[in-house]
């Protein structure tokens, strides 16, 4: 054990204990202390992040894994991922302080955001984090000026048209930039070590990871002929935390070992590392939030009143919580969560038999959401 964790970190439940027993002892606490609304909260397991870490091993064993701050910064999943010897990959100072405060070394620390502040990169430099991420001119001269012993990563951009998330319209130099970048990083004395790129987030296109992993070797081979000593590819994320994902992780993984073999075949002194967020911490987390009210409301759908001899109606919801705070993921990332009712309130286990008294005791329970305001479940 490498120190990270106490007892004090964690809520041991007894064998057979579920997340649900948890959520259901818990909403109970919660309904008799308050006389209001019962807030929201969320539940982690973190042996689900333990179990994915496992999973991670055995289907990708030639990559190094560096956990993505910003995806779920709770202090017992950077102590339980710290515990389990992974690097971490930051966005910003208040990320690197954050690790550095629970003992992570420099080392295990690449300081990725591709558009950094000049202040942010002289903190790292300040501090040992000497692994940082560039795709543009405007980058290199930041680094050049405020961290000049950077190792720098060079970012290139990646066909993810089919991506949930695309992230290449924005960030990763195309190809036909790269040896003007490694020729100005090597006229400015600034060392590039590897390549890193990102399919963009849910990408169900398998050959996009295996082009990357090719377009990588020859971002490779143009350093190498420019003097850079090139030993780092960084395969990004976006990898599925869920099961039930469009493509399996575990599909996504064998088109990459296949790649590998073919591009950076096992002892070619090529280190590889992968930045994933939502792959540990999806499942592992469970959000409770209240039912604060509800009402009826027309169906839009013409013709339908002729057809029945009524007008078609539904049932809203309203919760605790919304889009603009921990379902934020509805409009960033495209998700669509799924609630399950945890705790019944009176009358058949269905959605649409709710009661609309003792509201504060009706919990709905989802898999993995994001930040408050209000969002309707129909």
């Amino acid at each position: 054990m490498a120190g990270y964790l106490s007892e004090t970190d964690f809520v041991m439940v007894e064998e057979g204990f579920s997340t649900r027993d948890l959520l259901e002892e818990l909403t109970l606490e919660a309904s008799q202390a308050t006389a209001g609304d019962v807030a929201a909260f969320f539940v982690a397991d973190l042996g689900a992040v333990v179990r994915k870490h496992f999973c991670f091993l055995k289907c990708l064993p030639r990559v190094r894994p560096f956990y993505t701050v910003k995806c779920n910064s709770s202090p017992g999943v950077l102590k339980v991922l710290a515990e389990l010897g992974l690097g971490f990959s930051c966005a910003n100072k208040a990320e690197m302080e954050l690790v550095q405060r629970i003992g992570v070394p420099a080392n295990k620390i690449i300081y990725a955001n591709p558009c950094k502040q000049i202040a942010q990169i002289k903190y790292a430099a300040k501090h040992g984090v000497r692994l940082l991420s560039f795709d543009n001119e405007m980058e290199l001269a930041k680094v050049v000026k405020g961290h000049p012993s950077a190792r720098m990563v060079l970012g290139i951009a990646t066909d993810d048209c089919h991506s949930l998330s695309p992230l290449s319209f924005k960030f990763g130099a195309s190809l036909k930039s790269c040896r003007h970048l490694l020729e100005n990083a090597k006229r400015s004395h600034v060392e590039v070590v590897g390549v890193s790129f990102h399919v963009g987030s849910g990408c169900p296109d398998l050959h996009a990871y295996a082009q990357s992993i090719a377009d990588a070797r020859l971002v490779f081979e143009m350093g190498a002929e420019l003097g850079h000593r090139m030993h780092l590819l960084d395969l990004g994320g976006g990898f599925p935390g869920l099961e039930g994902a469009k493509v399996r992780f575990e599909e996504i993984a064998s088109v990459i070992n296949s790649a590998l073999d073919l591009y950076f075949p096992e002892g070619c002194g090529v280190d590889i590392l992968a930045r994933l967020g939502r792959y540990y911490v999806t499942s592992a987390f469970t959000l409770a939030v209240s039912i604060i009210a509800k009402k009826e409301v027309l169906l839009d759908q013409p013709g339908r009143e002729e057809e029945s001899g009524s007008i078609p109606k539904t049932i809203v919801y309203h919760l605790s919580e919304g889009v603009y705070g921990i379902f934020n993921s509805v409009l960033f990332d495209n998700t669509c969560p799924t609630p399950i009712l945890q705790k019944q309130c009176g009358g058949p286990d269905t959605l649409n038999s709710l009661p609309t008294d003792n509201k504060e005791n009706c919990i709905l329970t989802y898999k993995k959401a994001g930040d408050p305001s209000e969002v309707k479940i129909k």
